[in-house]
């Protein structure tokens, strides 16, 4: 499939989601939902699509993109690994569990493998002050990170 022809399948999609859903009360929320639950992402080439469809702007468009974190404009790894950057796991040694994280991975925030196996996200409190440092793997907290749980991590994303 040609990039051409992968961009009109994605404008043609974005089409028919957002004619299914532009009837509700703040559509747009749902639009960007339903189009990265279908494509991993939201793709960029269905932002004007969006905006033309609803009568907003495409920075609108854009600004809600970039607002909320969980909003992604490249498919996702097979994993998705989110780390507790918030005050109270940061005191808890979470500055040490993201860097050794980050290297055990060997990727940054906001970056993929390359073999696609996980991507490694920031986030700004899990609700698990407590058990703090936290982080969440595919939905699932994890509270208490040391270095024996972030080797079951890596070993469970690379499998």
């Amino acid at each position: 499939m040609t990039m051409q022809h992968a961009s009109t399948d994605i404008a043609f999609r974005t089409a028919q989601v957002v004619d299914g859903l532009k009837d509700l009360e703040g559509p747009l929320l749902p639009i960007l939902h339903e189009l990265q639950e279908e494509f991993g992402c939201v793709p960029p080439e269905a932002l004007p699509v969006i905006a033309e469809a609803l009568n907003i702007s495409n920075a609108e468009v854009h600004g809600v993109v970039t607002f909320y974190h969980d909003y992604r404009n490249q498919p996702a790894g097979r994993h998705v690994l989110k780390v507790c950057r918030a005050e109270a796991c940061q005191s808890m040694g979470g500055d040490a569990i993201a860097t050794q994280i980050s290297r055990a991975l060997g990727i940054g925030f906001h970056e993929t493998a390359k073999d696609g196996s996980v991507t490694l996200e920031p986030v700004y409190c899990l609700g698990l002050c407590a058990c703090a440092p936290a982080a969440m793997l595919d939905g699932e907290v994890i509270g208490r990170l040391d270095a024996g749980k972030i080797d079951e991590i890596v070993q469970e994303v690379r499998s």
